[in-house]
C-alpha cells in the first residue's frame, strides 16, 4: 500500500488507521481538523510515512506524530 504524500501547511481530517489507533497520539479523536507542521530538529513530513500535526479548530496546539495515511481531505 502506497503512503500518502503531504505538504507542510496542508489541512486534513484525522481518520486513524490501525497503527494510529494502537500507538497514535491520545489527544486526537477521529474527525479532528489538523494541519501538517515541521518541527525544528525533527525529521520532515513524509519520513517513513509519518508527519507531525497540530489541531486547527480547537486550540492550535501541537497534537503529535501520525501516519500520513490517517489523514483525509474529507470529513466523512
Amino acid at each position: 500500500m502506497a503512503t500518502r504524500k503531504v505538504r507542510v501547511g496542508q489541512k486534513f481530517y484525522y481518520r486513524p488507521n490501525l497503527f494510529d489507533i494502537v500507538k497514535g497520539p491520545g489527544t486526537l479523536k477521529q474527525g479532528d481538523h489538523v494541519q501538517v507542521v515541521n518541527l525544528y530538529g525533527c525529521p520532515p513530513a513524509n519520513t517513513m510515512g509519518m508527519c507531525y500535526v497540530k489541531r486547527v479548530d480547537v486550540d492550535e496546539k501541537f497534537a503529535g506524530m501520525v501516519c500520513t495515511n490517517s489523514l483525509s481531505e474529507t470529513a466523512d
